[in-house]
Parts: C-alpha cells; structure tokens; sequence
C-alpha cells in the first residue's frame, strides 16, 4: 500500500506540473533577482513524479505482490490470479516419472496391445475374445506426453498408427470404452498438436459407438459391438444401464463433434442429459424408465455428478442449464447424502437404500457406506465452489469468503473436509484405502474392539480371508481431488498426502520386475498381490500425482477439464446450438 500512496502522490502532483510549464515569462510563477530568472521549484517535482512511476513500475515487472495490488487498484482482471505460485518440485516429480515406467515398459515387454496386463505372470489378456483395442495404450498415450516421454510416446503412437483395429467382433463395454479409449485418443490428438492419427482413430471409434443411442428412448446400450457396430443391453444387469454409464459419455462424444463439425454426436449425447434431470441410479434404455435402486455416489452413480460439472465448465460456462443441474445435485446430496461419523466427526457421503415397506411402498435407509470411488468428489466440490459457485470471475487462491455464493462456501468446505475423510481412510496397515469404507454410528452394537472408534472395513477379521471391501486396485479418486485441492489452494499439506499416497504404492504395489499389482488386503502386511495392474494407474493415479507436483502451469484448470478418465480435454466455445431448457 506505501507504493500505492506514492502513485497517489505523483498524481496529484502533476496536474500543478503542466499549470506551470504554460504559465508565460511574466506571470507570477516566475521570480525575479537582479533581472534573472531563478529555476523553477517544480522542476524536482516533476523529476520526483517520473522517479516514483519509473520505481513503480520496475516493481510491477518484478514483484508479483506489487502487480496483484496494483491491479486491484487500478480495476484490472488479473488472469493468474487462480492460478498458485508454485513451483516443480523436482525430484517427486521424477519420481512419479520413474513409476510410470517401470509400469510402462513391463507392459510393454509383456503385453504390448492387450487390454489388460498382469504383472506377476507377465501376461496380458483382452476383454473379448475376438482381440483387444489396447485399453492400456490408449488409456496412458497422453500421460506419456505430459511427461515428456518421448521414446515411449512414439512406440505407443506407432501402434496406434500401425496395429489398432477397431475390426472386433465382441461385445465391449460403451462407458469404458467411451472414457478410457476414445477419450485418451481425443486428448492425445490435442496435447500431441493436432497428430490426425488420433483424430483419425477417434473419429472412427465414435462412428463404431455411436449406434448404442438407437433406442426407443435415446438413452444408450451398455455394450457395443465395434465390428458389427450394434448396441447391446447388459444381460447381467437386465438390460439396465446404470446413470453413471448413461451420463459419463458427454465429454468425449461433445468434443469430437466439435472436431469433426458432426452434430450427431453433441446430439445425441446431450438428449441423454434431458432425460435425466431428475435422479435414480438404473434406467432402462428401452423406454427410459427409472428402476428403484441404491442412490450413491459410488459405484454406477458417480462420474454422473462430475460430468454436470465438467459439461458447463467445457464450454466455457457457456451452458447455464449443466450449472442449474450440478447446483440442484450439489444439494440434494446436502440435504440427504452428507453425515459426520461418531467420534471423530469425520464427514462423509452417505448411501440412501431402497426397502419395501410391509404395505408394499418404499422407504429409505441410509447407510454410512462409503465407496473409495466418492472420494473424487471432494476436489470435484472445491472446483465446482470456483466456478459455478463464483462470485468473481478470477478467484484467489485460495478464495475468500466473499469471492463465493452460500453455496459455493458450503460446497467448499465440504470438499475440504472430504478429502480429510478419504485421507483418514489411509490410516491402514499399508497405508492405503480400501475400497470400501463403513463409518460407525450410534447404535450400531458393534464391538469397539474389532470396529475402531471412525470407521471400519465391514466382514474384516483377524485371522480369516479379507472381504472384497479391504481391497486396494490402485484407484486413483483420491489423489485427483488432492491434485484439484493443491492447485486451488496451494497448501503443501495436499503435496504431503500425495507423497505419502505414492510412498505407500511404492512400497506395497510395485513389483520388482516391472508393474504394480492389487492388494488384496490393506490391513495385512506383507501384501498379498492380485495379479492385475488397471489401466487407470497410468491414466489417472501417476498422472494426478506427476501434476501435484509439477508446476501449476501445466494443463492450468481454466483451460482444461479432465474426463473421468482423467483424460485432458481443452475448453472451447462451442460452435453449434447447446443446452436444453
């Protein structure tokens, strides 16, 4: 503020300074000794003024903090003011560069173009037996690029150019299909700088989905037949497909008809989204009627609220209708989702279940459950509170209280405290959070001795085989909301829950020669391994990490949102008519 006052000062002065330089040789501004004229006092204050503004502005190239309250003052949109002064901190980064290969190039030795690898038998398998669509390949390319890896980025790219054959003759499933492949190829076509390979195989691999919409409703099939290029329903599932399924197709399918100039796809997965404005969990895609079901923002549920979100911001916030909706979700899951757990408070996102009533209705019981997959939301809540709940177009960092709307602080907080959850969550043997949690609440009768007093893995036991629940398959939620956390806020505290994340993958997933496998329990050590790697370890989990620690320029998040795939796709404005009333 003391540069401020000086600018103030220079100011004033300097109406006086042009007074002075018109006033004429006889005016009174002009002092007569012995027939001489003295030097004008103003002078100094005419050189003190161009000092002053000289200084300021050698401050305003060099200071940061000069900048910022010089634009506040002058009335200027500072367009970095969001983004966090931080720095690489270079050798985690390396570190999460060294994991990506040691994972990489063992899937590579082994496996290269199968969907699926197992790292201790060093095989690979695909997800049809008509051949596989290299799920991994596609689904790590534009990791590959970020990081700099330009060896492996070009062997990848090779095959796609050279090997990839969409040619399968069996049922794949649309949803992962859609996030995983199409979306890694659409963000490897942009990060790449515009290769056509990407577009080329993207662009085919959406006209070989996009028969899955042909429903009696619009909503689309669960699978898809690429060769054939027919939809089919989920037998397993009755022919219903989850909200999460139909919701999380938008991204991708939106900004290939951006590319392309092809409505169809924009169309047909937006008429989706009109369909869907009020919430259950199943639909049938036949007639688009709503099943009673679990409402959850775990599995089957998820990536529904996050792609209301990503939709209005990949447009630009261009589309109010997405920002009405995620604002409607936003608090619904208050109102009914959200619960604190008996001792420590801890808050969580709860699940509402279904059960007939003796008079044949329906009531609901909520269950503190919660899925390793909620945890995305917490970061996805702190963005959401900068965005659709901002009051100002450039928010701080992190954003004060009245840069947001009610909503946007309550969003906020809850996404804070959210993520703390998930983290407690990590308080396991390992180090690492199963895939299930359960949080105690009053009443429960359970026995403070084989449930601690927070939350619990539900069927664990000593001495007998681990649930399902104990499981940890590399999932990467909570570490994407960390990543989303740190550059809002730039708090260290996230790069310390990251780095503390990856220590315990180092230590317990990776298998000396090569890959990182499952753990079956995360309260048992030594580890027990299930031989499989997902694909989304180097899609999501080492790509969030790296970004944690990269520096925060790289794929700044006004510029792009990530699928939920965490596959980076730019912001545009959007060429052809959009939304819905």
């Amino acid at each position: 503020m003391q540069v401020l006052s000086l600018l103030s000062l220079a100011a004033m002065e300097e109406p006086g300074v042009r007074q002075r330089k018109k006033a004429t040789p006889g005016s009174s501004n002009n002092h007569e000794t012995g027939g001489e004229t003295k030097p004008s006092p103003a002078f100094p204050k005419v050189l003190y003024g161009l000092l002053v503004v000289v200084l300021v502005l050698a401050l305003y190239n060099f200071s940061a903090v000069v900048k910022s309250q010089l634009n506040q003052f002058l009335g200027i949109p500072d367009p970095t003011r969001h983004l966090p002064g931080v720095r690489t901190n270079l050798s985690k980064r390396d570190a999460v560069v060294e994991a990506f290969k040691h994972a990489w190039l063992a899937y590579e030795r082994d496996a290269m173009g199968d969907d699926e690898y197992h790292p201790i038998s060093h095989t690979g398998s695909n997800l049809t037996k008509a051949g596989g669509i290299g799920y991994v390949i596609a689904d790590s390319i534009d990791t590959m690029i970020i990081m700099g890896l330009d060896d492996e980025y070009q062997r990848a790219r090779a095959w796609v150019a050279d090997k990839l054959s969409f040619e399968r003759d069996g049922n794949l499933n649309t949803f992962e299909t859609t996030i995983r492949v199409l979306g890694g190829l659409l963000a490897a076509y942009h990060l790449s700088g515009q290769d056509p390979v990407f577009l080329k195989k993207a662009h085919e691999l959406g006209s070989r989905i996009l028969p899955v919409f042909e429903t009696e409703s619009g909503l689309p099939l669960s699978l898809i037949n690429l060769a054939l290029r027919e939809g089919a329903p989920d037998r397993d599932n009755n022919g219903y497909i989850s909200t999460a399924e139909a919701s999380t197709l938008q991204l991708e399918f939106r900004y290939l008809a951006y590319l392309t100039e092809e409505d169809a796809y924009w169309e047909k997965a937006e008429h989706v989204s009109t369909l869907l404005r009020v919430l259950h969990q199943t639909l049938r895609p036949k007639m688009g009627r709503y099943r009673t079901s679990p409402i959850r923002l775990g599995s089957r549920g998820d990536s529904y609220y996050e792609y209301l979100l990503k939709q209005y911001l990949q447009t630009n916030q261009t589309e109010i209708v997405y920002r009405e909706m995620y604002d409607t979700a936003m608090t619904g899951i208050h109102d009914h989702l959200v619960q604190r757990g008996l001792s420590s408070q801890l808050l969580y996102i709860a699940e509402l279940n279904p059960q007939q009533t003796q008079g044949g209705g329906i009531e609901w019981r909520l269950v503190p459950k919660q899925d390793h997959l909620v945890c995305f939301l917490g970061g996805s809540l702190m963005l959401g509170a900068t965005t659709s709940g901002a009051l100002v177009e450039h928010v701080s960092v992190p954003p004060q209280t009245d840069e947001l709307t009610h909503q946007g602080e309550r969003d906020w907080l809850t996404g804070v405290e959210l993520i703390d959850t998930c983290m407690a969550t990590h308080d396991t043997q390992t180090g690492l959070a199963p895939e299930i949690a359960h949080f105690r609440i009053p009443g429960d009768r359970m026995d403070d001795s084989v449930a601690p007093a927070d939350w619990y893995i539900k069927g664990a036991r000593p001495d007998t085989p681990p649930p399902f629940d104990a499981r940890y398959i590399l999932r990467p939620e909570t570490v994407e909301s960390i990543f989303l956390a740190f550059r809002l806020t730039g708090d260290p505290k996230y790069r310390d829950y990251g780095w503390a994340i990856f220590q315990a993958i180092e230590k317990h997933c990776r298998i000396p020669t090569g890959g990182y496998a499952s753990v079956i329990n995360v309260d048992q050590v030594p580890v027990e391994y299930e031989d499989k790697m997902e694909t989304f370890l180097m899609s999501e989990t080492l790509k969030y990490l790296y970004l944690l620690f990269a520096d925060s320029s790289v794929l700044p998040l006004n510029e792009y949102v990530f699928n939920t795939e965490a596959h980076p796709l730019p912001v545009f404005n959007p060429t052809i008519r959009t939304g819905f009333s």
